[in-house]
């Protein structure tokens, strides 16, 4: 992949959404909510005012509507200032 993030900015690919119910009913795919948690792919290098907390291969949770989707080689990933991240997991 030749996507690298500027500044303080983070790569995320999203999990994937859920397919089934915990009751084991199936979702359509218009009423699929977006996942709100992803693996870092890739990290920018940070400013000098934030440092860099989170790093590639961490898992992390983000708001509903962080972020900006872009699509690299035919998959989805998102793009968001580490600000935007609520927690690591």
């Amino acid at each position: 992949m030749n996507v690298k993030p500027l500044s303080d900015r983070v790569l995320i690919l999203p999990n994937p959404a859920e397919e089934k119910t915990a009751g084991g009913l199936i979702i359509p795919d218009t009423a699929k909510e977006k996942p709100l948690a992803g693996k870092v792919v890739a990290v920018g290098p940070g400013t000098s005012e934030v440092k860099m907390e989170v790093k590639v291969g961490d898992q992390v949770l983000y708001g509903k509507y962080a972020g900006t989707e872009i699509n690299v080689d035919g998959v989805d990933y998102l793009i968001m200032k580490q600000s935007d991240i609520l927690a690591t997991l």
